[in-house]
C-alpha cells in the first residue's frame, strides 16, 4: 500500500485579540486629540467665549511664554522641592509608624487610635492653624504635604505587615532571626507591593495638597504663578499651570510604577 504524502498547511496566525487591542489603543490616543480639536474649533467659531475658556492654542502660547522667560523652570524647581521634602518627611514618619503598629500590639493599642482621629481631620482645613503655628514661609507648606502623605503610607504599611505569611515568621523564629533580619529578609520584601501602592496614593495627595498650599501666601512656585495670573485675569496661564500640576502627578506616578516593576521583577 502506497502512502500518499499530504501537504501540511500552517494555520494562519490569530489576529483577532491583538488587532482588537491595537484598535482600543488607537482610540484611547485619538479621543483626547479629538477633544482638543473640537475645543479649538468651538473657540475659533465663538461658541466658547475666550474670557471663559481660552482656546488650546492660546493656552499653549501662554505656556511657551512662561518657558521662554524662565518663570516656569523657576516655579517647577520650587514646587518640586516642596513636594520632595514633604514626601520624604511624611514617608519616613508614615512607614516608621506603620512598621511599629504592624509589629507590636502595644503600639497598635496606643498609637493607632489617635492616628485614626487625626486622619479623620481634613488636613487642608488645618491651613489656618499651620499659618498661625509656623508662619507663612516654606515650613507650613512642607508640613502640610507631609501630613497628607503620611497616612496612605501608614495604612498600607500596617495592612501589608499584618498580611505577611505566618509560616515565614514561624520559620524565622525557628532559625533564630533577629528583628532586623526579619525586617530585611521577610517583612519588608513581603510588604513592598502594598507600600508602593501607598506611595502612589501619597504622590497624588502631595500634588493636590501643594496646589492648595501654594494658593496661600506663596511668593514662588506654580501656585504663585496661578495667583499672579488671577490678578491679571490671565485664564490661559491658570489653565496651563493646572495642566502642569496634572502632568507632574502623572509623571511621578509613572516613575513609581517603573520602580514597582523593578522591585517586584522577582515575582514574574
Amino acid at each position: 500500500m502506497v502512502s500518499i504524502p499530504t501537504e501540511t498547511v500552517a494555520a494562519p496566525p490569530a489576529v483577532g485579540p491583538p488587532r482588537r487591542q491595537r484598535r482600543w489603543t488607537v482610540l484611547r490616543i485619538l479621543s483626547p486629540v479629538l477633544l482638543l480639536a473640537l475645543w479649538q474649533f468651538f473657540s475659533a467659531t465663538g461658541l466658547i467665549p475666550q474670557d471663559v475658556l481660552p482656546a488650546p492654542q492660546l493656552i499653549f502660547d501662554a505656556g511657551l511664554q512662561l518657558v521662554r522667560n524662565g518663570k516656569l523652570a523657576e516655579a517647577l524647581e520650587v514646587s518640586g522641592l516642596r513636594v520632595v521634602e514633604g514626601l520624604l518627611l511624611g514617608g519616613v514618619i508614615g512607614v516608621a509608624l506603620g512598621v511599629a503598629v504592624g509589629l507590636s500590639r502595644w503600639f497598635e493599642a496606643t498609637l493607632d487610635p489617635p492616628l485614626q482621629m487625626v486622619r479623620a481631620l481634613p488636613h487642608l482645613g488645618l491651613i489656618p492653624l499651620f499659618i498661625l503655628w509656623f508662619g507663612i514661609g516654606e515650613l507650613p507648606k512642607v508640613l502640610l504635604v507631609a501630613l497628607g502623605v503620611s497616612f496612605p503610607l501608614y495604612l498600607n504599611t500596617v495592612s501589608a505587615i499584618k498580611q505577611v505569611d505566618p509560616k515565614l515568621l514561624e520559620t524565622a523564629d525557628v532559625l533564630g532571626f533577629s528583628l532586623s533580619q526579619r525586617l530585611r529578609t521577610i517583612i519588608l520584601p513581603s510588604a513592598a507591593p502594598q507600600v508602593l501602592v501607598g506611595l502612589r496614593q501619597s504622590l497624588a495627595i502631595a500634588w493636590l495638597t501643594l496646589i492648595v498650599a501654594e494658593q496661600i501666601n506663596a511668593d514662588k512656585g506654580i501656585g504663585f504663578l496661578i495667583n499672579n495670573a488671577r490678578d491679571f485675569l490671565r485664564i490661559d496661564i491658570i489653565i496651563f499651570c493646572l495642566v502642569v500640576y496634572a502632568l507632574l502627578g502623572i509623571g511621578t506616578d509613572a516613575v513609581v510604577r517603573v520602580l514597582e516593576q523593578r522591585a517586584l521583577r522577582y515575582r514574574t
